[in-house]
């Protein structure tokens, strides 16, 4: 029998909310053939991710346009307007964070975000208030799937692994968590979620 929830920790890309770098370029770039260009090769999330794991936008950007010349205005415009690449919540799933803290669950977030990026992102997001804490992997320099980033969650959050369920849509980070005993839900979507929840009594 699986170990009393103790308390949730939530990812926050495509778990909370939608992300994706094609909301953002799709406004800049009208010919379909640079932007397919911007988001294989230029703009990548591959390329993303180096600040998610820590690398300062300074060092990052001018690099890229120095291999990139000709798509100057597509980096910058990354920098500069990262936020248009988060268009909104996911579907359902800020509804069942607000009944879960109402029922007093302990909350906590565990995300690869550049921590440039999160310090305009945060301010606008009372949901987060909800979170007893965050661990993020840009101010950590250490991202997801990385057994080290689990770890500086469970001495943070201050629960046992086996106590806490957590919620991410990417398979290696499930794969991970599990393996550093915590309980885990792959998220696909609100509905199976909401079922996993319920069935946990959680919800």
């Amino acid at each position: 029998m699986a170990q009393k929830i103790e308390a949730v920790v939530f990812d926050v890309g495509r778990v909370l909310f939608e992300w994706d770098l094609r909301h953002l370029f799709e406004k800049i770039v009208d010919d379909h053939g640079r932007l397919e260009r911007v988001l294989t090769e230029v703009v990548t999330e591959k390329w993303h991710f180096e600040h998610d794991r820590g690398r300062p936008l300074a060092e990052m950007v001018p690099e890229r346009i120095a291999l990139f010349p000709k798509f100057e205005p597509e980096i910058r415009s990354y920098a500069a307007r990262f936020n248009e690449s988060i268009p909104g919540p996911v579907p359902g799933t800020h509804a069942m964070l607000e009944r879960l803290h109402e029922r007093g669950v302990p909350l906590f977030a565990l995300t690869d975000f550049g921590a440039e990026f999160w310090s305009r992102f945060r301010p606008n997001q009372p949901i987060f208030d909800h979170f007893q804490d965050i661990v993020m992997s840009g101010e950590e320099c250490v991202a997801k799937p990385d057994p080290a980033l689990f770890a500086i969650a469970q001495k943070r959050f201050g629960h046992a692994p086996g106590a806490m369920l957590f919620i991410d849509d990417n398979r290696d980070n499930i794969k991970s968590a599990r393996s550093c005993g915590w309980q885990v839900h792959h998220f696909s979507d609100a509905g199976h979620l909401h079922a996993d929840l319920k069935a946990r009594g959680l919800l």
